[in-house]
């Protein structure tokens, strides 16, 4: 679904292969990815420099993106790269 702003979506973003990885979740992927890349995603994104977009999901309700996000950032390192 298309909220008014953008698309919802739980994401991960990698700084490099086998790198650091960042779970979270964005209602406009293409601006957040962009923020990302520019280093003002996150505060941990961009000291560790998570920028390559490797997965997402979109979602119609922000509270079920939410929960996913939550869900996932719990998850041990495997789980997310086997999700990737």
């Amino acid at each position: 679904m298309v909220s008014r702003y953008g698309t919802i979506a739980v994401y991960i973003v990698a700084s490099q292969k086998r790198g650091t990885l960042y779970c979270g979740v964005t209602d406009n992927l293409g601006a957040r990815i962009l923020a990302h890349r520019e280093g003002r995603g996150s505060k941990f994104a961009a000291k560790y420099g998570c920028k390559r977009l490797v997965w997402y999901e979109i979602y119609d309700m922000i509270a079920d993106a939410i929960m996913r996000e939550k869900s996932i950032k719990k998850w041990r390192r495997q789980w997310k790269i086997n999700l990737i």
